[in-house]
């Protein structure tokens, strides 16, 4: 289903994961700005869910995404730079940066295509699995532009500077397991296990204390654009937050005490 008035973003919650569904199929899942603002939307409801801790984000049909809706947004690059940055790049940029920064794991499982800005999503979540059919590429550069949505910066972070420079400049398709091999994702499935894999991932990762969790994404995120004096600052900051938890404290009494710990989320 592709019609005007089927939801862009499909969302099931599964316990604590919630799983949300890229779905414009026929459009090979084309990120429209309809389609970014009902991701963010889907986000800001899913970050305040406390029964959810896990985000896993895929796409219908045969493609995760194909990358930016090209079509829609021509008029915008026509119109020139201004228009073309406020349009076309920026609601892209807010989109990565927020899944990038989210306090919940977000997990990416490629089950097809990922073009473009489909890839700087991929590039943008926490964690990615792949199924074995899935194929990556920076293609902007087959269109004259350079990446949109946070590629320039967030690929060399993922795969090292002269990877990602080539990537970008040929413009190449790559398939799942050089993406793997590059960092760009952390490993490949069969296809039919992606969605069982992905989710098994997710379940493993919602049954830890969602405090420490956010804690660690924050320290992690925060910590790759600062020094590493700076980033350890960031650290201890991060673990001073966390020691007063119920968590923390539960979880080293379980360790010392050699029971499973009991996570409350506080």
């Amino acid at each position: 289903m592709d019609s005007g008035t089927a939801p862009q973003v499909l969302r099931e919650d599964r316990g604590p994961v919630a799983m949300l569904t890229l779905n414009r199929p026929r459009k090979l899942n084309a990120l429209s700005n309809e389609m970014i603002a009902a991701l963010m939307a889907a986000l800001d409801e899913i970050e305040l869910d406390q029964r959810l801790r896990v985000v896993v984000i895929t796409g219908a049909g045969r493609a995760f995404s194909a990358g930016a809706d090209i079509a829609a947004f021509q008029r915008h690059i026509e119109a020139g730079a201004p228009e073309a940055v406020v349009h076309f790049m920026r609601p892209g940029h807010q989109m990565t940066r927020r899944v990038e920064s989210f306090p919940k794991p977000i997990i990416g499982a490629v089950n097809g295509i990922a073009f473009g800005g489909g890839c700087e999503l991929i590039e943008a979540t926490h964690i990615a699995l792949a199924a074995e059919t899935a194929t990556f590429s920076k293609a902007e550069i087959n269109i004259g532009i350079i990446p949109t949505f946070g590629g320039t910066q967030r690929l060399p972070r993922n795969v090292g500077r002269k990877a990602a420079i080539e990537l970008i400049l040929t413009g190449r398709v790559f398939d799942a397991n050089e993406a793997a091999q590059l960092g760009l994702v952390n490993r490949v499935v069969t296809d039919a296990e992606l969605i069982s894999k992905t989710m098994a991932l997710a379940e493993h990762l919602a049954a830890k204390p969602p405090l420490t969790v956010a804690a660690a994404l924050a320290a992690v995120h925060r910590g790759m654009d600062s020094s590493i004096d700076d980033g350890l600052a960031i650290e201890e900051a991060a673990f001073a937050r966390i020691v007063p938890t119920v968590d923390a404290r539960e979880g080293v009494a379980a360790f010392v005490e050699k029971r499973q710990p009991t996570f409350r989320g506080v």
